[in-house]
């Protein structure tokens, strides 16, 4: 039992009372600590005091979602690609901002300075569990990206949770500093991690069609439109923070805008070249720094939406957007994604969909808490311009205007 008035968009203090039931299928011990006496983790859904499944849990949202899938006849598969960076950090341990190397794409050493740290967390990884595909340095200096298999979206939402744990882990023990963080140095690319995903239904690939034009079966088509039709909504949830949207800006391989395309990677969503059972739609704007389990359902659903609907996506662009000019754009009737945190909260409240998904009090917690954050946030980066432009603005400054806001 725990107390979940004391966690931020559970319930209220007079309902506190909270239990975690574990999921035993989630069972692994630590690589790095002694196996003589070994530790453990297990992850667990959480409960309410009457018994039954809190409808705020994101494990919980996923699984609904996932429910809403097995009644059409689909599973949900996804595969992550998640990028991080490491950096120094100084004699008391406290994180710098200065990255552990300046090496780019593909580098080996002696320039990339963490491939040790990266092969120690690919090897813990391995004991936990996980099918690493393939590791490597970014393109940014100090930054890095580690790939493991697909799975069901419910297992790889767990493992999204346990790759971070376990990367920031090893980091620490090699006396560096791991980050999620999307965009943590101004001028360089920042971090996300695409969404690969596909449809399995009665054992094949729902999104691969032999006789389709491209191999794409309708079901794809419609899933993709889904996507396109909420984009602006699924924002709030895969770009949670202020950082998310100092990425998602042109020139630095992030998407910006809402498009589609078989093979160009300045759009929204790509259509790998793969087909047969590896045909699948990847989501190019999703960062490190959102919930794996509600990103992953916020996207089923609006997916599901689309094939529910039978939406059909514009045709594709197989021309960089980013060289376009805004009346081409408008021309094709490409959008923007939101510019920043707020604009994405406003989309999210319009669309009555992902409101099903949680519980009305969970979801007005998660809106004005986006809300709070986000003002904060900026507030918090509007005084660090202001302190380093005015010399006089001082500490007893800062307490006026934070109690202002």
């Amino acid at each position: 039992m725990f107390d979940g008035s004391s966690i931020e968009g559970f319930v209220r203090i007079e309902e506190s009372d909270m239990y975690l039931r574990p999921d035993a299928s989630t069972f692994v011990t630590f690589p790095w600590k002694p196996q003589e006496g070994a530790v453990a983790r297990l992850i667990c859904d959480i409960y309410g005091h009457e018994g039954k499944p809190f409808p705020g849990d994101p494990r919980y949202v996923l699984k609904k979602a996932l429910l809403e899938a097995a009644e059409m006849g689909y599973t949900m598969n996804v595969g992550p690609e998640a990028e991080f960076f490491l950096f120094l950090v100084d004699n008391d341990g406290r994180t710098t901002a200065v990255t552990h190397d300046r090496a780019g794409y593909f580098d080996l050493t002696p320039v990339d300075l963490g491939e040790k740290a990266r092969r120690d967390m690919v090897l813990t990884l391995e004991q936990m569990g996980f099918e690493i595909e393939a590791s490597h340095h970014e393109v940014a200096p100090g930054q890095h990206e580690i790939d493991f298999k697909f799975s069901d979206a419910l297992d790889i939402a767990d493992k999204v949770v346990t790759f971070k744990f376990v990367v920031r882990t090893i980091a620490q023990r090699h006396g560096l500093h791991a980050t999620f963080m999307p965009k943590p140095i101004f001028g360089v690319c920042g971090s996300g991690m695409h969404m690969n995903m596909s449809l399995m239904k009665d054992g094949s690939n729902a999104f691969y069609d032999h006789d389709a034009e491209g191999g794409l079966s309708k079901d794809c088509l419609y899933y993709v439109g889904g996507l396109m039709k909420h984009a602006k909504a699924i924002s709030a949830i895969v770009n949670p923070t202020v950082n998310s949207y100092k990425r998602l800006v042109s020139g630095f391989e992030a998407p910006v805008y809402i498009a589609w395309s078989a093979r160009n990677r300045s759009p929204l969503i790509r259509i790998p070249a793969k087909r047969g059972m590896s045909t699948r739609i990847e989501l190019r704007n999703p960062d490190p720094a959102c919930n794996p389990y509600l990103a992953m359902a916020v996207c089923l659903k609006a997916g599901l939406d689309g094939i529910k609907n039978q939406i059909l996506p514009p045709e594709p662009c197989n021309r960089n957007i980013y060289e376009m000019t805004p009346a081409a754009r408008e021309q094709l009737g490409i959008g923007s994604l939101p510019e920043n945190l707020q604009a994405a909260i406003q989309e999210l409240k319009k669309i009555k969909l992902f409101r099903k998904l949680w519980a009305s009090m969970c979801w007005t917690s998660l809106s004005g808490q986006k809300r709070l954050n986000g003002i904060a946030t900026e507030f918090k980066s509007t005084l660090g311009k202001l302190r380093s432009t005015l010399p006089s603005f001082n500490k007893d400054d800062s307490a006026i205007l934070k109690f202002t806001l």
